[in-house]
């Protein structure tokens, strides 16, 4: 069994990290602001705004700021600023029996998820695709912050994932499995493909959602998946949205997981509301979660965090 991290509270420690794409500022500051008005203390990673290309400092850096935080007794969870490209890099610099020995919240996604999957499959941690500081923001919707804070901050076991009311989760291959969540963001996933931190699928449930890629790349990485077996030692999977992902040879992203996964005959949920999206249920990654898709319910079935 994985890991929990402490729960969040008032006057804990955050801190911010950046581990791929640049932050300016501008952008990153009166976000730090609304943490520190929320109760929080703040303190930022030496490279938070370095600038190196279309990266927030090589890769060492980046990993440096990330292990200083795990190192920090104060800090209870590493905040990345944004996700973007190059957040794998840091992966062969991160100390995973030291992250092992001192469990935080960690949390994000987009790239950042190959980090999260990383943590729990080499450090026993329990970590969450959901917020990062770009989402603290005064237009971000409520239920985002209730689906956050209910992650960090309760034991509230078992707590079942639920889109907005208005918004239907759908089953769409029914069965009834148990199993620790993994998975992300597909691009990212895709990427890890062939490298010592390639995802194990092994009697998991798999999520998955993307944004701005058109449906025959979706289709591309998919297949790749497929032809990699990870969807051979899966139990079930779930597809959340594809933000802004275009039609392509007149083919829907519905359609393409009705032409695709559906035919593999594992358990399918799709709709979940989540990452990219504007609203984003918060999902522990490597905790244990039941999809039931004759019931058409997700239910995490343990606690994601712990008092310490």
């Amino acid at each position: 069994m994985a890991n929990k991290p402490p729960l969040l509270q008032a006057g804990d420690t955050i801190g911010i990290v950046t581990l791929g794409s640049p932050i300016d500022p501008a952008a990153a500051n009166p976000r730090i602001e609304i943490l520190r008005e929320s109760g929080f203390n703040v303190i930022l990673g030496d490279y938070v705004f370095e600038r190196d290309g279309f990266l927030a400092g090589s890769d060492e850096e980046r990993a440096f700021d990330f292990m200083r935080m795990i190192a920090e007794d104060e800090v209870k969870m590493i905040l990345p600023a944004r996700g973007g490209v190059g957040v794998a890099g840091i992966l062969p610099y991160l100390d995973f029996q030291l992250i092992r020995n001192n469990p935080k919240i960690i949390t994000g996604y987009s790239d950042i998820t190959t980090v999260l999957n990383a943590l729990y499959q080499f450090g026993d941690l329990v970590t969450f695709q959901s917020l990062m500081l770009i989402d603290f923001s005064l237009t971000t919707p409520a239920y985002n912050f209730d689906q956050f804070y209910s992650a960090v901050s309760t034991l509230e076991s078992p707590r079942q994932i639920e889109n907005p009311s208005d918004i239907p989760l759908v089953s769409r291959v029914p069965g009834n499995v148990t199993a620790p969540i993994v998975g992300g963001n597909l691009t990212s996933f895709v990427g890890l493909l062939g490298t010592p931190f390639e995802i194990d699928t092994a009697d998991k449930i798999i999520v998955l959602e993307d944004t701005h890629e058109p449906t025959n790349t979706v289709y591309r990485y998919l297949k790749h998946l497929e032809m990699a077996g990870k969807f051979d030692d899966c139990l079930g999977i779930i597809m959340g949205e594809c933000t802004g992902c275009s039609v392509s040879y007149g083919e829907s992203y519905q359609e393409v997981i009705e032409n695709f996964l559906v035919p593999l005959e594992k358990p399918l949920m799709t709709g979940l509301t989540t990452a990219h999206g504007l609203f984003k249920a918060a999902l522990p990654i490597g905790a244990v979660a039941n999809l039931d898709t004759t019931g058409n319910t997700l239910t995490i079935v343990e606690p994601t965090a712990s008092f310490f």
